[in-house]
């Protein structure tokens, strides 16, 4: 509703995960370098945690839309601890059959892909998104499978993707065979203040606005609400933003950042009940 009076084509600051906008501050870039570093040394398993919107889900949207042509992928993003054995959501992300098969005959064909792959000089790669919803079960299932190799060739790679959980999860002691296994890990922290503003003003230039919007007393603000997590800082600007088309106001600035914070507090469907 505010694209035209603030001159973009579009909402910068929707939470939908979006590469176009991916910011890449010293935390994300470090994160993402880790995941290329990963899949280039086909490291058996790559593990990136971070805060609920820190912008994880981003980054792997990123790297999906630059990987080379030889790597076949696998995405798994409705992961709950009822599985115990992934091996048969493994074969609807990479689009083989699975439906009415035993266990072994699963396993089979589950290798037979991978040897036909190494065969055509392609690896693979298996993303599992929010896995710090898999039980230690499921964990110890994808170790196996990691297993299968051809002489020195490991013939599949695996990357967690998940929130804090997944990183406290991978140090008990059970499961030490499995951490043993993991290569290159990163965990994402959110963003420093001095960040904060370079965010929101690499988002207002993608949708199309080159002068400044937001004052730099609005960002240190919208930096110390959102404790620099970019999920939370895109619903404080979307909001701004809103609130400063209501008002006409050319830019947005500290008082209206304090408007929006207070009236949130007073009326927010999430503030706090009496």
């Amino acid at each position: 509703m505010y694209e035209a009076f603030y001159g973009l084509k579009e909402n910068p600051f929707s939470i939908q995960p979006d590469p176009d906008y991916l910011y890449f501050g010293r935390r994300h870039a470090y994160a993402y370098a880790m995941m290329e570093f990963g899949i280039k040394n086909k490291a058996g398993f790559t593990v990136i945690s971070g805060e609920i919107g820190c912008g994880k889900t981003t980054l792997v949207r990123h790297l999906l839309n630059n990987l080379a042509t030889d790597v076949t992928v696998g995405l798994v993003y409705n992961t709950h601890r009822e599985i115990a054995d992934l091996l048969e959501w493994i074969m609807l992300a990479l689009g083989l059959p699975y439906e009415g098969m035993s266990k072994v005959a699963l396993y089979d064909a589950f290798q037979r892909f991978l040897i036909e792959q190494y065969g055509l000089g392609k690896g693979v790669l298996l993303i599992i998104d929010e896995a710090q919803n898999l039980s230690p079960a499921a964990l110890e299932s994808l170790r196996m499978l990691s297993n299968i190799n051809a002489d020195k060739n490991q013939l599949i790679q695996i990357m967690l993707v998940g929130q804090p959980q997944l990183k406290g999860m991978l140090t008990r002691p059970d499961l030490l065979q499995f951490s043993q296994r993991v290569e290159a890990d990163f965990h994402i922290k959110p963003f420093e203040a001095s960040d904060v503003q370079n965010y929101i003003e690499h988002r207002l230039a993608v949708a199309g606005r080159k002068k400044p919007l937001f004052t730099p007393e609005a960002c240190a603000r919208i930096a110390e609400t959102s404790q620099g997590v970019p999920r939370r800082i895109n619903i404080l600007c979307n909001t701004a933003l809103v609130y400063g088309y209501s008002a006409e106001a050319k830019r947005i600035d500290l008082d209206l950042v304090e408007e929006v914070l207070s009236d949130k507090a007073e009326f927010g469907a999430l503030s706090n009940p009496e």
